[in-house]
């Protein structure tokens, strides 16, 4: 059964279960709901047989388009989105025989859409009240985190890497392959950096986090780019020029608040922050009146279905991969778009298939000569220094190292990137000796199929459900014990 059907399917029961354990309270056919009210939401009665399921959808998605033309606030935005799955759960309950049913089931995957856009209006990065790495992914990879861990427990094995790691490795696959093999219940996060370098992983490690928030085990999935001394690290500068590494040097780590903040936090953040265009539709319109997601969250699968997925990483979602901001990340705060597409596990999923011939009529073809990652190239040194320090913070408080080389395609690897590649390959096999565990997954076959890809050089979710099967299988890793 394709994704989409089989969630549209699962919601009304999940709705359901949540209403029966949480509202005692039903909105008759003829009250009214306001913002923020207990009884914004109805309580599902438990027969319907007093009730018309069609004319309870209109009712509800009514109420939800209306509630959406003053929504402004996050809380605002939740009671149109608890609205919305009203209106589908009613929708989807008009029977099969019932002469309404094929509209109704076109009504179903229309509210949905709507349901995805106040969904994405409520949702707010993580309260952090700490001033900003400059870096929108860092803040909001660590809110993330730090909320994961208060609702799950410390990681068993966290993922840490560059852009290539956020989209490289699934975490819940891993979790699942692992669990295949007896090593079952194991916590996995994936706390990847788009720009991460080996300066920007020590930092994560040895400074950002506390004690309290370490895994049991590192999984360190990259290449040969992070590595490289020679280019500028233009991620690590960014990030110890930023207000919040200045608070980190008083001594001060970053924490979750619990607090709710004022009102006053939401406008009085940057201009035009929060603005959001008033949605112009009605129960029976069509959805042009929601934003077209497809451009910036909707991609497609190799079949042409509609997927929620980024169709190109980085740049399809803020146009640069080194987007920065010197915001301070206080109060309520939206996450951009690349932090909507991360998923609770703090991974990427990227459902664009490289396809060589169409891709380089979209984009130039770079020589590994002319490609700044690669320049002035040098193994040791800065990014080597980092690299060894995190080895030994690792040693020493007995968490496993695990440093995973991820493939690339072979469109990428021309003679230049090719020598580079041997290159930290050998520089790897030495320093490992003694230091953490090596997995070069670039040499394994089958890993760099073009279909595995987004681009020559960042996997797609396919690839990265390979990969962390692949990882899973090695008898030589040494993964935590089950729970």
């Amino acid at each position: 059964m394709p994704r989409f059907q089989f969630f549209l399917r699962f919601i009304p029961a999940v709705w359901l279960l949540a209403l029966m354990g949480g509202c005692a309270q039903r909105v008759t056919p003829n009250s009214t709901a306001s913002l923020g009210s207990p009884s914004a939401v109805a309580q599902v009665p438990v027969a319907q047989g007093a009730v018309e399921p069609f004319a309870e959808g209109i009712k509800y998605a009514t109420s939800a388009a209306n509630l959406a033309q003053t929504a402004r606030s996050p809380a605002q935005w939740d009671e149109v989105s608890k609205q919305w799955l009203q209106a589908i759960y009613w929708m989807q309950s008009v029977p099969p025989t019932n002469p309404r049913r094929a509209f109704a089931q076109k009504k179903v995957a229309e509210y949905m859409r709507y349901l995805i856009y106040a969904q994405q209006q409520a949702t707010v990065s993580s309260r952090l009240n700490y001033p900003t790495f400059n870096s929108d992914i860092l803040d909001e990879q660590l809110g993330l985190y730090l909320s994961y861990i208060e609702a799950m427990g410390r990681p068993d094995i966290l993922i840490v890497g560059s852009s290539r790691a956020v989209q490289g490795v699934d975490p819940r696959i891993l979790r699942q392959a692992l669990g295949s093999r007896g090593l079952s219940g194991l916590r996995v996060f994936n706390f990847g950096i788009h720009g991460a370098t080996a300066q920007v992983v020590r930092f994560q490690l040895q400074e950002l986090l506390g004690p309290e928030h370490l895994p049991r085990m590192i999984l360190w999935a990259d290449g040969v780019r992070a590595f490289n001394s020679g280019r500028f690290d233009r991620t690590y500068n960014e990030i110890v020029q930023s207000p919040g590494y200045q608070r980190l040097g008083s001594g001060v780590r970053p924490q979750l608040s619990s607090e709710t903040p004022p009102q006053e936090a939401i406008a009085s953040d940057s201009p035009g922050e929060y603005q959001v265009q008033p949605m112009s539709f009605h129960p029976f319109s069509d959805s042009r009146g929601v934003k077209d997601l497809s451009s910036k969250v909707l991609g497609q699968d190799s079949a042409g279905n509609r997927m929620p997925l980024c169709t190109d990483s980085l740049q399809c979602l803020t146009g640069s991969r080194d987007r920065t901001s010197s915001r301070i990340a206080t109060g309520v705060r939206r996450l951009s778009a690349l932090g909507l597409a991360i998923d609770a596990y703090g991974f990427l999923p990227v459902a664009t298939r490289f396809n060589p011939s169409r891709y380089y009529r979209q984009r130039s073809r770079v020589e590994g000569r002319y490609d700044g990652d690669y320049a002035n190239f040098q193994v040791g040194s800065i990014q080597g220094a980092a690299l060894q320090s995190v080895a030994a913070f690792a040693r020493s408080r007995q968490i496993p190292l695990v440093i995973v080389n991820l493939p690339v395609t072979d469109d990428y690897l021309d003679a230049t990137r090719s020598a580079r590649e041997v290159e930290f390959r050998q520089y790897m096999r030495r320093l490992s000796a003694q230091a953490f565990l090596w997995r070069d997954l670039s040499t394994v076959r089958g890993l760099n199929r073009n279909d595995y890809f987004e681009d020559p050089s960042h996997l797609n979710q396919f690839g990265a459900a390979a990969v962390a099967r692949s990882l899973a299988a090695d008898p030589n890793i040494p993964w935590p014990r089950g729970r």
